[in-house]
């Protein structure tokens, strides 16, 4: 009888902290969230006409001339199992490659790369770009929508506000570039021109 009692007491605590941690804090916790934070517990979607385009905290690759390039990604923009290349400063392979994004850039863009173009965020997944990054890439994607001199002044006028808006949080200008390519499909002045 001892013996079996030992042998339960630990099992019926296994069971009891498995329900309480397992299933009904995280349960609680999921529950708290989604009210006080309904926005960023579903990932901080940015849903624009009722279509979900893409988490503003998570960047995306944008090969098309037509749209803002974000920051390089060492896994290719995959939101599972992201991270850094893990390349150190020592590394050839990691300047040979800076060295080739930065002769794209100026081929691209005529101006040298503002230095957070030329490598991966630490996550790989870094949403927002410089003010001098989003500037100079403005000039080649109002000429691929084939804006004139108002839309594209336009363009550049909302660069400006919406990295003032931004500048605050961290001390630096930064603009979101899905939030930023999102406005270049939604808003009429900015729409792709048909040829």
């Amino acid at each position: 009888m001892a013996r079996r009692s030992k042998v339960l007491a630990p099992l019926r605590f296994l069971l009891g902290m498995t329900i309480l941690l397992g299933v009904a804090y995280p349960a609680a916790m999921t529950a708290i969230c989604q009210v006080a934070f309904p926005t960023k517990a579903k990932g901080s979607l940015l849903v624009e006409g009722g279509t979900v385009r893409g988490s503003y905290l998570l960047a995306q690759g944008f090969s098309s001339p037509r749209y803002f390039k974000p920051r390089p990604s060492a896994t290719d923009y995959a939101y599972v199992g992201s991270g850094a290349s893990n390349l150190g400063p020592t590394s050839a392979a990691l300047a040979a490659s800076a060295a080739a994004r930065r002769e794209a850039w100026l081929a691209a863009y005529g101006e040298p790369a503002p230095e957070e173009m030329l490598y991966a965020s630490a996550s790989g997944l870094d949403p927002d770009i410089s003010l001098a990054a989003a500037l100079a890439q403005a000039p080649s994607v109002a000429a691929a929508r084939g804006l004139g001199a108002d839309a594209s002044a336009s363009l550049e006028a909302e660069i400006l506000r919406r990295s003032a808006r931004e500048e605050g949080k961290l001390g630096v200008a930064r603009v979101n570039v899905l939030r930023l390519n999102v406005l270049l499909d939604t808003d009429p002045m900015f729409a792709v021109e048909r040829r």
